[in-house]
């Protein structure tokens, strides 16, 4: 038996160890690690405030030395108006749900009182739903649609035509 030739070699060294790579798609980000269950957590503190790497107001709660972040929500649809805000430097009990390992707490009440009203939050929906604030809407209007005058295939001629 002979020997292949050395290009020969190479392209086939190449195709056995590139070419699951060609059929991956580039966009996909890879997978993220499961978060596990929401477990339902109860504070008692004081609700404190700082500012975020963005300059957004976070909102903490020291118990028993753990930095707890809570969350009413997106910051995005908050802006100046997170209703946890109405609670810095008050002594309070907070109920909500975080992941094990996690000290992020989404917060459903505040001494008894709800955030929000039960069922889809206000921020969902997207931002045919949210408007301007969501950040998905580009350009002032929603989405990243390329609207009908840049649409692929929009402006094809549909009466069946021909020249």
């Amino acid at each position: 038996m002979g020997r292949l030739p050395l290009p020969v070699v190479g392209l086939v060294a190449v195709l056995l160890f590139a070419a699951p790579a060609f059929g991956a798609n580039p966009s996909q980000k890879p997978d993220k690690a499961p978060k596990g269950p929401e477990i339902a957590k109860t504070l008692t503190g004081t609700v404190a405030t700082a500012t975020d790497a963005k300059g957004r107001a976070a909102f903490t709660m020291t118990v028993d030395g753990v930095v707890w972040e809570l969350s009413a929500g997106p910051k995005w649809f908050w802006g100046d108006n997170n209703p946890l805000a109405a609670f810095v430097g008050k002594n309070v009990e907070v109920t909500g749900t975080h992941h094990a390992g996690a000290t992020d707490l989404a917060v459903a009440t505040v001494d008894g009182q709800a955030l929000r009203a039960a069922g889809k939050p206000p921020w969902a929906g997207g931002p045919k739903v949210v408007g301007n604030s969501h950040p998905g809407w580009k350009d002032g209007k929603p989405g990243k649609g390329h609207g009908r005058a840049k649409a692929p295939g929009q402006q094809k001629d549909k009466t069946g035509a021909t020249d």
